[in-house]
This record gives structure tokens, sequence and C-alpha cells, in this order.
């Protein structure tokens, strides 16, 4: 009687389809369609579906960090997290990563983003602790908050349109010295904000954003990833064992004496071959973009024929 339904793997095709096309219209801004099938959050956009429909947050691309009640206890002490970021900004600690080993922002080096960990979804951070001991305690107080760090973005970076490929948490950024000024900001959804000193903001980091510091001073924040409110326990559950399994795997290190989580140890070596391919696209993007959808084809057609 069931003979008429297409087989299982159509139905795993359909729901990566569906999901990703529902993660593509959501927002006001969108990628090319061509880019919003082929990259690579794709292979997230079934749980992250699941993460949208069960979310208790208001579906907008900025919240009311006011609705997040633990998080007040950062705001009232921002001076503090202020002083101890400020000596580590001085003492050269807040730096981009050493190598190929920080996955989920490798990209934003280029420009000359900085930042120094402070949690990552359960792995400590031995330097965190004795270099901002006071802050890593603040955090502590607030289980919801699963990753932290000081983010510098330095006069003249701008970090280019980007969503965050996982949505089991939202974004959250509390001012510490900035430049006070609307020509240093971000733009989530089309909607742009700009830091201030002892301010927080919060945003749905899946929306697409960027950001830029066109000003003269540097901007330093508190950058934390806070755990997305979901409705039903089994939900949370997923979440939460999620971020232990993959997420704890990009952890990476502050220092050279820290250890790095087995995704960032793949991606030191799986740049390489990345660097291969750039080099082959700048010769030709044809060729490039034949072997690009050849291989994804192929791979398609070993899933599902």
């Amino acid at each position: 009687m069931t003979d008429w339904l297409p087989p299982a793997r159509y139905w795993v095709l359909l729901i990566f389809v569906a999901s990703a096309l529902y993660a593509h219209f959501r927002g006001r801004v969108r990628f090319g369609l061509a880019r919003a099938l082929t990259d690579f959050t794709v292979l997230l956009a079934p749980i992250n579906a699941a993460m949208y429909l069960f979310s208790r947050a208001p579906a907008t691309p900025y919240l009311k960090p006011e609705q997040f009640q633990e998080l007040a206890l950062l705001r009232a002490n921002w001076q503090v997290i202020r002083a101890e970021a400020l000596k580590l900004n001085d003492e050269g600690y807040i730096k981009a990563a050493a190598g190929h080993t920080d996955i989920g922002f490798n990209s934003f080096f280029r420009t000359g983003w900085k930042r120094f960990y402070l949690k990552w979804y359960g792995v400590d951070m031995a330097s965190a602790q004795a270099l901002c001991p006071q802050t890593v305690a603040l955090l502590r107080q607030i289980p919801s908050v699963k990753a932290a760090m000081f983010a510098s973005l330095p006069p003249g970076a701008r970090l280019v349109r980007h969503r965050d490929p996982y949505a089991g948490s939202l974004r959250y950024h509390l001012g510490l010295a900035t430049p006070n000024s609307p020509d240093c900001f971000i733009e989530v959804d089309g909607q742009r904000y700009h830091w201030r000193d002892g301010e927080a903001v919060m945003f749905d980091e899946t929306y697409i954003h960027y950001a830029e510091n066109t000003t003269d001073q540097q901007r330093v924040i508190l950058f934390c990833d806070v755990e997305r409110p979901l409705r039903l326990a089994p939900m949370r559950w997923l979440n939460r064992w999620f971020g232990r399994v993959v997420m704890t795997a990009a952890a990476t290190q502050n220092l050279e004496s820290e250890p790095i989580g087995g995704l960032n140890k793949f991606f030191f070596h799986a740049y390489k071959v990345r660097l291969f391919f750039k080099a082959f696209k700048a010769r030709t993007r044809l060729g490039y973009y034949l072997v690009k959808w050849a291989l994804i084809l192929g791979i398609l057609a070993a899933i599902f024929l």
C-alpha cells in the first residue's frame, strides 16, 4: 500500500531543501539562492528549522536584553569586565588565532578582528581563569551563557556579510570600550545598531549581518553566545547535546599551551586543500565552478540514486 511513496532518501533530501529554503526566506536580507542552497550551513538546516519552530524567543533580528534577566549581572558589572578586557588588550592577549585553528571566525582575522576566549561550550579556558578571573567568575553564575570572549574591531575593519551556521544560541554584545559612534556599527537583517559603552544589544546571529568600524578608535566588547530558550524538554536536550558534541569540538586556544578541539584540528589540515582550490579559482573561475558543481552533484547522486 505504500509502494507509491518515494524512498526515504528522497524524504531526507526534501527535508534538507525545505529547511534551507525556510532559512533563506525568513529574513529581509538574503544571499543569492544558489549560495543559500550550496552553503555549508545547509548541513544544519533541519536542526535549525526545529530550533526556530520551538523557540520561545521572538522571530526578530534584534531581541530585548531585558527579557533575559540573568544577563543583567553582566551589564551591572560592565566596568569590572572592561578593566580586565583593556588590560588584556594592552598586553596583547586579544589577538588573532595562531594559524588556521579557529574555524568559526577564521575569515574575520583577515581584516584585523581579534578575540580572547573566556569560555567555550563547557571547555575551561585556563588562560582566562588566570588573566581575567573576575569576568570568568561572573560568567560562571550564568549557565545560559555557553560561550564568551572579548572581541576587538580595529579602526577600518569590516566583517563581510554572513550568518552563523547554528541556531541553538542568540548573540549578546556588551559595549566595553567603543567609539560610541554610528560609524562603528553592526547591521542585522538590514537594521543598524552602533555600540555604546556599558550598553547591551542582543540579536539572532542566523540572520545575515555584518559589522564595520570606520572611526579611528578601536571597539572592544564582551561577546556571548546565549542558549536559545526552547519549548519542550526534548528540544532543550537536543540543543545541549549538540553543544557538548559538536560545538565543543570547535574549541580553540588563547595560548599555544592550551588544547584545541577535533574540529579545529581537522580544519587546520583542510584549509590547505581550500588554499589549493582558491588558487585554482584565481586561475580559472569557470573550471573552479565546473569542479564544484560536479562534486556537489556527484555527492547527491551517490546518496539519492
